[in-house]
């Protein structure tokens, strides 16, 4: 939490301020003022009230969504503060409210406020609140907004990252390249951090490196390579070694005679001819200026005639300096054959020239990767190392936003009920308890919700389970371990502790860990089995109960 403190001077029990400054109380529709006054004129608004923050539907035709955006979510209550200013504002945009309305939002803040919420980075499935929130109901109705916003995009972009997670392995690194493709510069910041907690294992984004402290990665451009015409611009041509012991004077003959060799050299005598001289002045310049930590992008003219061999001449001309150069990147053409061919010819260099370790050389790709072209790489057969991924990771290409919703549940201990044509539409009322129920071979079964002042579910004690809707729907369940899922994370005026923040690197873990724990039917990118989300019998019958009262009769005529 300490990484975005230099965002202003906490005022909330300690809690920094949102990440982003323009997450004020003024980040919200209009409606939720109108809401409010309404509430304060009718005297309702100190009515204690219960909301459900949660989402309908899993993205990207998956079964499961990873939760993100808590943190900010408690920065923004634990500084939430209207200032003389954005009272100045309202006044002037709700002219007919009366003087006092206006000293009471002056007066607020969310003190009086409790949230309970899923832990940031876990599994979570539809239906389930991720955040329950309680206190007066024109204060709480003011976060609604501002908590969609917050965790929306964070929800999906998470969860679209752990999905590029899942197809490519454990063994590939991630680099999150989206932020000049990004819907802003928040979107950009947004995305680089929970890229990041999805799974991701670094960044270009170097503001995103400072905020959070997610490892940076980077090396040029096409426009780097292409501003060079040929080696007679490079003017300071000494390198020392890596142990500072010898210096050599003219690296760019060093990297020249390397070159002869590689086509001299038994193995790859033929393949290629004369390389572009320009691409191997910038790849030498680069060198020189990065000699530890050398990765040079090899498909500005020709991949395998020319950028892999001058990559090659380069890294053996610092190998003989004491440094490893450390690979290549791909952002263009078919990466599985370039992939596997560029292997081959860095076996090759090992092979001729015994340089142990050379044919295992990092190979990067990028060129608008997305969950499907890394899938159909897989299947292909590839020698890719890392994965640069921006556009379709960032911008959540393939599902535009998560549909968090945000429904009263309760309120002055009077459970509602939000109901529609469309079930999917129809909340589930009351304050609730939610438990994850897992089986004998440590995987979830099931998520359950009960009323509050139900017992919770005991470990190995048969359970019913009912879907909250479809009355055929039902299983017993016998748990060998039960979570209860919603913690304190704001206690307002309650006795209660409160959770603390853990870091990024921390919900990262996670997140990993929780993926890795969910049975794999359930992950899998095609025809993925449904996750069980239920309620208890009790629950079950009081849904339908409340149903019936609150749904006009009709009448036949």
């Amino acid at each position: 939490m300490a990484e975005a403190a230099a965002n202003g001077e906490a005022r909330g029990g300690g809690v920094p301020r949102p990440t982003n400054p323009m997450v004020t109380p003024l980040l919200t529709d209009l409606y939720q003022f109108t809401m409010a006054y309404a509430y304060w004129k009718a005297g309702k608004h100190l009515d204690r009230a219960v909301f459900d923050l949660y989402f309908r539907k899993n993205p990207f035709g998956g079964e499961f969504t990873i939760f993100g955006g808590l943190e900010e979510c408690i920065r923004f209550i634990a500084n939430f503060k209207f200032t003389e200013e954005e009272i100045k504002f309202l006044r002037s945009v709700m002219p007919t409210c009366e003087d006092g309305f206006f000293e009471y939002l002056s007066s607020i803040d969310c003190s009086d406020v409790e949230v309970y919420a899923i832990p940031e980075g876990y599994v979570v499935f539809p239906k389930v609140p991720l955040m329950r929130i309680e206190g007066p109901v024109a204060v709480v109705q003011l976060l609604e907004t501002p908590f969609l916003s917050l965790v929306n995009y964070a929800s999906l972009v998470t969860t679209n990252a752990a999905r590029h997670r899942l197809v490519a392995g454990k063994s590939k690194n991630l680099l999150e390249f989206g932020l000049r493709r990004a819907q802003g510069p928040d979107g950009g910041i947004s995305a680089s951090r929970y890229s990041y907690m999805g799974g991701f294992d670094a960044t270009s984004n170097v503001a995103a490196g400072r905020l959070f402290g997610i490892p940076i990665r980077g090396t040029h451009s096409h426009a780097f390579v292409s501003s060079f015409m040929g080696l007679d611009e490079i003017t300071d041509k000494a390198l020392t070694s890596s142990n500072g012991s010898n210096k050599c004077e003219d690296f760019v003959s060093l990297v020249q005679n390397w070159l002869t060799k590689i086509q001299d050299g038994s193995s790859l005598c033929g393949t290629f001819g004369e390389t572009s001289q320009s691409e191997l002045a910038a790849f030498t310049s680069y060198a020189l200026a990065f000699p530890n930590s050398f990765l040079a992008l090899v498909d500005t003219y020709d991949v395998m005639r020319s950028g892999v061999p001058n990559f090659c001449a380069v890294a053996l001309a610092l190998n003989d300096m004491g440094y490893k150069a450390v690979g290549i990147r791909l952002d263009s053409g078919d990466l599985a054959y370039l992939s596997v061919e560029t292997r081959k010819f860095f076996h090759s260099v090992e092979k001729d020239f015994g340089i142990v370790g050379f044919g295992k050389m990092n190979i990067t790709a990028s060129n608008d990767l997305n969950e499907e072209t890394i899938d159909a790489l897989n299947k292909q057969g590839h020698e890719v190392d890392a994965f640069g991924i921006g556009t379709y990771l960032v911008t959540c290409y393939a599902q535009a936003a998560l549909g968090c919703v945000f429904k009263l549940v309760e309120i002055n201990k009077q459970p509602r009920i939000k109901l529609s044509e469309d079930v999917t539409k129809v909340s589930i009322p009351c304050k609730k308890k939610c438990y994850r129920l897992y089986g004998k071979e440590g995987y979830p079964l099931v998520d359950i919700m009960t009323g509050e002042d139900e017992p919770g579910p005991k470990i190995g004690e048969r359970l019913l389970c009912r879907h909250p809707f479809n009355e055929s729907k039902r299983a017993h369940v016998v748990p060998q371990h039960v979570e209860e899922l919603l913690k304190c994370y704001w206690p307002g005026k309650s006795s209660k502790s409160r959770e603390e923040l853990p870091s990024l690197h921390e919900i990262r873990a996670r997140c990993i860990q929780h993926l890795e724990r969910m049975r794999p039917d359930h992950m899998r990118r095609l025809n993925p089995t449904p996750y069980k989300v239920s309620v208890s019998a009790k629950l079950y019958d009081f849904i339908h109960f409340l149903w019936l009262n609150e749904a006009p009769v009709g009448e036949l005529q």
